[in-house]
């Protein structure tokens, strides 16, 4: 079933349905170069920090590319075929042939959009891209993270089938951010993947098991706490799910290093010079992320990243004239993923200048009002 994320009147923090939230994909792609063996330690620290900061692009698509969001999921039990055996074809033409390409697309693409970013690596490392690698690999890390959170991969991902309505969030973002300094694990040795396809699909088979364990903690953390938004309900949630999570975060940065290390491996193990990696000047800075609709009628929603915690932002709106119409935000905002709705009311048709400030940190972006 398609996944739909609301769209607020004001500050959005963090994504709905977003894999781990903004925090945790940052983790998962952060310890990844802790597996690391020697042979990619030339891959530290630009390529990797690009990999770390980049954790959560994929998500910020999803606005703006149609095609984006399902690559984040798969709603595997709504294949019968997963019921009966524990597994589905890998191949996507065969899965098509069976169940048609309108099923499939609603059903999410997560294990073949996985797998075509593994080969878009593999070709960037072949090309020496070193950038584009990077970016890639970030993403590859985003779509692995997913493949890891189990709700993610279930037809009941926000426990709508069972009346546990968000427990998504709850789980993947407002528990992970609580107890973010506990997402703590060591690193393993990298393996040579020889069957990337299979590689992908067993991981979501053994994540899959976890999605009741994480169902059961959620009503079991309510009824102790009598809610679900409390400090007692998430202390509660975290002691009955924290293991295994910090396992499925732990594994993902692992797979993640073993699919960057065959990708390189089969692209010949070319080897660079650190400083051959261009990287981003902006890398760390608050950034402006394309508006939607542009143009737009009356409303129109404006996103940004914030790259570190406790930010001091401020996201204002002038005409063509410099004329300042609205200050949208004006605030100390977290590390994450933020999206406003604004409403140019009477204003008139033209051209508008959104500007995000934070400290010497200056973005402007064009918002164009249509009748």
């Amino acid at each position: 079933m398609k996944k739909l994320r609301l769209i607020l009147p004001l500050v959005f923090l963090g994504v709905i349905f977003s894999g781990w939230g903004y925090k945790g994909h940052r983790v998962i792609n952060q310890n990844t170069a802790n597996f690391f063996p020697v042979r990619l330690s030339f891959l530290k620290p630009d390529w990797t920090n690009i990999v770390t900061l980049y954790a959560s692009e994929a998500d910020n698509r999803k606005d703006t590319d149609p095609n984006e969001s399902p690559k984040h999921y798969i709603d595997i039990d709504n294949y019968p075929e997963f019921l009966q055996t524990g597994h589905i074809p890998t191949r996507f033409d065969s899965v098509v042939a069976l169940h048609g390409y309108a099923f499939v697309i609603d059903q999410g693409i997560l294990p073949w959009a996985t797998l075509i970013t593994f080969d878009s690596l593999k070709a960037c490392f072949e090309r020496h891209d070193w950038l584009k690698s990077a970016l890639f690999a970030a993403d590859l890390g985003h779509y692995v993270g997913d493949g890891h959170m189990p709700l993610h991969i279930t037809r009941n991902y926000d426990g709508q089938y069972t009346g546990q309505n968000g427990v998504h969030s709850r789980y993947e973002s407002r528990m992970i951010s609580r107890y973010e300094a506990m997402l703590i694990y060591p690193a393993d040795s990298v393996h040579y993947i020889n069957d990337v396809s299979s590689f992908v699909f067993s991981s979501l088979y053994f994540n899959y098991q976890y999605v009741d364990s994480i169902m059961i903690a959620d009503n079991e953390a309510r009824a102790e706490a009598g809610n679900n938004n409390s400090d007692a309900y998430y202390q509660a949630l975290w002691n009955k799910t924290g293991l295994f999570t910090i396992d499925l975060l732990r594994r993902a940065s692992g797979s993640l290093a073993d699919l960057i290390y065959t990708a390189w491996v089969q692209a010949g193990s070319p080897v660079f010079y650190p400083l051959s990696v261009q990287v981003p000047v902006d890398l760390g800075k608050p950034r402006l992320l394309p508006n939607f609709p542009n143009p737009f009628i009356r409303e129109t929603t404006i996103a940004f990243e914030i790259r570190h915690d406790n930010t001091p932002v401020t996201l204002m709106v002038y005409d063509n004239t410099g004329v300042l119409k609205d200050t949208l935000i004006s605030q100390i905002l977290p590390s994450g993923y933020h999206k406003v709705t604004w409403n140019a009311g009477a204003g008139a048709p033209g051209v508008y200048l959104c500007v995000l400030t934070s400290g010497n940190s200056k973005t402007v972006q064009k918002l164009i009002r249509v009748e």
